[in-house]
């Protein structure tokens, strides 16, 4: 399946005396690097002015990177990033985009809990795997101290009933 096409935002030119700054500038500010800053604009995130080959971002820039980062904090792709920014330029405001954000939340909440349940299982066999490991291990001590033959060897928990092959004394015969 090919990736979403993302729209690229519209270009803007700069209100005069608007702040701006260089790539480089903007990557220390948000702690990237000037190739992750690229990479969005390659996808159509960002779209900074072109002043010959340099480029200049603004605050529109600015708000959008930080969109785009927290966005990813949060687990959403960048195709559900991009709709989130594109329902604000072609509405104007921020109520689309607000009800679809909290759509993109919701859906991203269910699959967490549903990760976390997971999770939960997982760990509470690994707690009876743990427990079982440490029952036998106290079982081979005690037979150990007694004088005993401890239990079977090289049986994993949970593999009771299975037999290990017996070697054979006269292989190749």
């Amino acid at each position: 399946m090919a990736p979403p096409r993302v729209a690229k935002p519209a270009p803007h030119t700069l209100p005069a005396r608007e702040p701006t700054c260089t790539i480089s500038e903007l990557a220390r500010e948000f702690t990237l690097t000037t190739r992750a800053i690229r990479f969005y604009e390659d996808e159509g995130l960002i779209a900074p002015v072109r002043q010959g080959r340099a480029r200049i971002y603004g605050e529109r820039e600015r708000v959008r990177l930080k969109l785009v980062l927290r966005g990813k904090r949060l687990g959403l792709s960048l195709a559900e990033i991009a709709e989130l920014l594109d329902l604000y330029e072609i509405a104007g405001n921020e109520r689309a985009q607000l009800a679809k954000f909290l759509d993109l939340l919701a859906d991203r909440r269910g699959r967490l809990l549903q990760q976390k349940d997971d999770i939960d299982a997982v760990l509470a066999e690994i707690d009876g795997v743990e427990r079982e490991c440490r029952r036998r291990l106290k079982e081979d001590v005690a037979a150990a101290r007694a004088g005993r033959r401890p239990a079977a060897k090289g049986r994993a928990p949970g593999a009771e009933g299975r037999r290990r092959p017996e070697k054979l004394e006269n292989e190749g015969n």
